[in-house]
């Protein structure tokens, strides 16, 4: 894999951000973007804890999911509170996923100021990620294909993005939104996956306050490097095309998929990638005995 370094600023204009980055769908390092609010010392996990460390939460691990199980499915429950002494105390690649601040703690929405930078955000989702020193988020693009920031604090997390033209190159699964599951994107295996070194993209750590523009259809892969967690504003399609994409994506593809893995379990995920592998390496003329 070849990486380039990403556009990072500590402030931008509007004006310049639509210009440069919205308009050419190009992503953003914003370096101590958050640390502008006003309440921004309550974003840490001991003032979350405060505020809804009763609740039980499903949690999720970094193996790929049970093919004869939904695939999001959680490896197991815990107290919110349990859950954040276990990732300050010890490794644990243990997460939370899509955590809905107005269901669970609304009080935070007004702890935080939507950045003006020409998106109109679906305040509906706000929404919370947390993970532990050895917690990753495989490979993927969001189903729903649309642009957001992402905060990140507390612990540092390394990020991988590629665009979508790096779809072949990273052996992207038909009717799925990741890329093949055994692929290891910090060790990556050249001899097992040869056309990743093809792909093009950006290798680089998020800090506590910082903010990262993810262009809609941007390929991520997230490595807390220490416990942690971020939240994600969402914008709402601004296109007639993307929101198609949105609903082929959300409403037909996914439940295509899904339909077919309970059916066939196993034997969908296995061909799907197949598929991937044979799609990828002929996109790139390879020859590669994993066909």
């Amino acid at each position: 894999m070849k990486f380039q370094p990403i556009d990072t600023v500590e402030s931008i204009s509007k004006e310049d951000f639509i210009k440069n980055y919205l308009k050419k769908r190009k992503p953003l390092l914003m370096k101590g973007y958050a640390k502008n609010w006003k309440d921004f010392d309550k974003w840490n996990l001991d003032y979350l804890k405060s505020k809804a460390g009763e609740q039980v939460v499903p949690l999720y691990d970094s193996k790929p999911a049970d093919a004869n199980k939904s695939s999001d499915t959680p490896a197991t429950h815990m107290k919110f509170n349990e859950y954040v002494d276990l990732i300050k105390k010890e490794p644990s690649d243990l997460r939370i996923f899509f955590f809905i601040i107005k269901d669970k703690i609304p009080e935070l929405l007004k702890n935080f100021t939507y950045p003006d930078l020409g998106l109109k955000y679906f305040e509906r989702l706000p929404t919370l990620f947390f993970g532990g020193s050895k917690a990753k988020v495989l490979m993927h693009y969001d189903v729903d294909i649309t642009d957001f920031i992402h905060f990140q604090f507390e612990g540092d997390k390394r990020i991988l993005l590629f665009s979508p033209e790096q779809s072949k190159a990273l052996y992207k699964v038909p009717l799925s939104v990741h890329t093949i599951y055994e692929i290891d994107y910090d060790y990556p295996q050249y001899d097992k996956y040869p056309a990743l070194e093809f792909a093009e993209g950006f290798d680089f750590v998020m800090n506590h306050g910082d903010a990262l523009f993810i262009p809609r259809g941007y390929w991520h892969y997230n490595r807390y490097l220490e416990a942690g967690f971020s939240m994600s504003l969402r914008a709402f399609p601004n296109e007639f095309l993307q929101v198609i994409n949105t609903v082929y994506h959300v409403f037909i593809m996914r439940y295509t998929d899904k339909l077919m893995r309970k059916i066939f379990q196993e034997k969908w995920i296995k061909f799907k990638e197949k598929w991937a592998i044979k799609k990828s390496h002929r996109y790139y003329n390879i020859k590669n005995p994993l066909e």
